[in-house]
């Protein structure tokens, strides 16, 4: 009897030290075994992502997908017991025409806020992550910090899609600014090769992505180091940047909403923002207008 009590006593002990364990665990480090173990369904959602984006979203050596916006979404992931999340790789072009469509739920590319977007997808309240955008140039004209700067100097700017939200920062640049207007050009494809087409001279300067400047020029690996001392890069805006959600997903977005605001809170985006970027934008948010 007295051995059967001291049994009860220590499983009661062993019990106690595993609530208090888990009860010190992250919360968005959820395992999906959870639901499964309660009977809930647990809903598998597509989520796409531009494969060019090195280093924002791309696939690894190992075929794996990663990059800043995968893995926050990751984390994101790992949140919500309830979603399994399946990331494709896919182009800019297909990824917005996928998610429309409904073939993905969601999908990630470095995307800002439009309001022409805003009629085909539904925007979160918490946006995903910062992007640094400015102009792309010979060093010759390293002067040039700002739209207004290369309007004045009359330079060419390499053409930009329509769709892109590139464009639709140049054309608000241009609309506020009658009398000192870019010459922009829509162009054909979604994106160019910016970096070739200055460096052969084709256009004077194009818009580019403070990240992949960082990743595909200053990286001694980077597809374009060979430019590194013929081009320059000045950064005149950060902008946020935004999960796009098909527009039947608003449930699936709004568990997003609460997840990634816990994760903000935990400081895990600005460690994915020095990891893949080299530098915390975050620290930049209240000069962010957009």
């Amino acid at each position: 009897m007295k051995m059967n009590k001291f049994l009860k006593i220590a499983a009661a002990g062993i019990a106690l030290v595993t609530i208090i364990s888990g009860c010190g665990s992250n919360t968005t480090t959820r395992v999906k075994s959870d639901s499964a173990a309660a009977g809930k369904e647990v809903r598998k959602v597509k989520v796409a992502f531009d494969q060019g984006g090195n280093p924002i979203g791309y696939i690894d050596e190992d075929g794996n997908p990663t990059g800043y916006e995968i893995e926050v979404l990751k984390l994101v992931d790992q949140a919500l017991p309830e979603y399994e999340f399946e990331y494709v790789p896919t182009s800019s072009e297909d990824l917005l025409i996928g998610v429309q469509q409904g073939k993905y739920q969601v999908g990630v590319k470095n995307a800002w806020f439009t309001e022409e977007r805003k009629k085909n997808f539904i925007f979160p309240k918490e946006f995903l992550g910062l992007s640094g955008v400015g102009l792309l140039l010979k060093k010759e004209n390293k002067d040039i910090k700002d739209l207004s700067d290369f309007a004045k100097a009359d330079l060419s700017l390499a053409p930009i899609a329509a769709s892109n939200a590139q464009y639709t920062i140049v054309d608000e640049y241009n609309q506020a600014n009658p009398d000192n207007k870019v010459k922009l050009e829509a162009g054909d494809a979604f994106s160019v090769d910016v970096a070739q087409w200055v460096n052969e001279g084709r256009v004077d300067g194009g818009i580019y992505i403070g990240a992949a400047y960082e990743k595909q020029v200053l990286a001694k690996d980077g597809p374009y180091h060979n430019l590194v001392n013929d081009v320059v890069y000045n950064e005149f805006a950060v902008i946020k940047t935004w999960p796009l959600f098909n527009k039947k997903e608003q449930e699936f977005a709004d568990a997003y909403d609460q997840a990634i605001k816990k994760i903000k809170e935990e400081k895990k985006t600005n460690e994915l923002m020095v990891k893949f970027y080299n530098h915390d934008l975050f620290n930049l948010l209240d000069t962010v207008k957009r």
